[in-house]
C-alpha cells in the first residue's frame, strides 16, 4: 500500500493501466474498420463473433476494462490536483518533455473520453441515443444483427457525427502526451530517445485519430453506404 501512496507508484499504475486502454483502442478500431469490407461479412460478422463469446469472457474483460478506466481517472485526478498544489513528488527520472497543450490539459481531455465512453455505450451498447436508429439493428440476411444499417443511419446524423468528431480530437490530445508519458513514467526515457518516442507517438494518435474518424466522415459524405 505504501507504493500506491507515492506520487511514482500512482504514475505506474496510471502508466499501466492507460497502456492497456490504449492496446484496447487500437483492437477496437481493427474491429469497427470491418465496416469497410475487409473482413468477410463485415462490421455484422465481427458484432456476430464478438457476441458470440461465452458470457463470462465478455463480462470478465468488461469488468477489467472498467476497474482499469476507474484507477486511471482516480489516481489522474490525485495527482492532477497534488501537482496544482505543488506538493508532488517528482518523475524518478529526468523530466525530458515540454509543457504542450496536450500535456497541460491532460485532465480535461481524460474527462472529456470519459464522457464520450458514457454516450457511445447510451449510443450504440444499451441504445437509449437516437432510439429510431436502434431499429435497424434487426437481423441481416446472415441472421446477424444489422450493425452496419444502425451505424450508417446514425452517422449520416450530422450532430452526432460532430459529437464523435470532437471525442477524437480529444482522443489524440490525450494520446498525444500520454504515449510519451509512458515511457518517460517506466523510467524508458533519455536525451537519446526522447525525438524518436515523441515523433512515434505523435504519429500513433494522429494514425488512431484518422482512424476512428474516417468511419462517421465517410458515412457523413455519403462514401460509406
Amino acid at each position: 500500500m505504501q507504493f500506491l501512496k507515492s506520487s511514482i507508484g500512482r504514475k505506474v499504475l496510471m502508466a499501466i493501466t492507460g497502456f492497456s486502454m490504449f492496446l484496447f483502442a487500437i483492437t477496437h478500431l481493427l474491429g469497427n474498420s470491418s465496416i469497410f469490407g475487409w473482413l468477410p461479412g463485415g462490421i455484422n460478422a465481427y458484432a456476430h463473433h464478438l457476441h458470440s463469446m461465452p458470457s463470462p469472457v465478455i463480462w470478465g474483460f468488461r469488468l477489467v476494462l472498467l476497474v482499469f478506466v476507474c484507477i486511471h481517472i482516480w489516481f489522474g485526478i490525485q495527482l492532477t490536483i497534488e501537482n496544482r498544489a505543488g506538493g508532488s513528488q517528482q518523475y524518478a527520472v529526468k523530466a525530458f518533455q515540454k509543457v504542450t497543450f496536450a500535456s497541460d490539459n491532460m485532465i480535461w481531455t481524460g474527462l472529456l473520453i470519459l464522457a464520450f465512453i458514457l454516450y457511445h455505450l447510451a449510443h450504440f451498447t444499451f441504445q437509449v441515443v437516437s432510439p429510431e436508429t436502434a431499429a435497424l439493428s434487426n437481423l441481416d440476411v446472415s441472421g446477424n444483427p444489422n450493425v452496419m444499417g444502425m451505424v450508417v443511419a446514425a452517422f449520416q446524423n450530422i450532430g452526432i457525427t460532430l459529437v464523435y468528431a470532437i471525442a477524437m480530437v480529444a482522443i489524440f490530445l490525450h494520446l498525444y502526451h500520454g504515449i510519451q508519458s509512458f515511457f518517460q513514467t517506466m523510467g524508458w526515457n533519455n536525451d537519446r530517445t526522447i525525438s524518436a518516442i515523441s515523433g512515434s507517438g505523435k504519429l500513433i494518435a494522429f494514425a488512431i485519430f484518422i482512424g476512428y474518424l474516417a468511419i462517421p466522415l465517410t458515412i457523413l459524405v455519403r462514401i460509406l453506404k
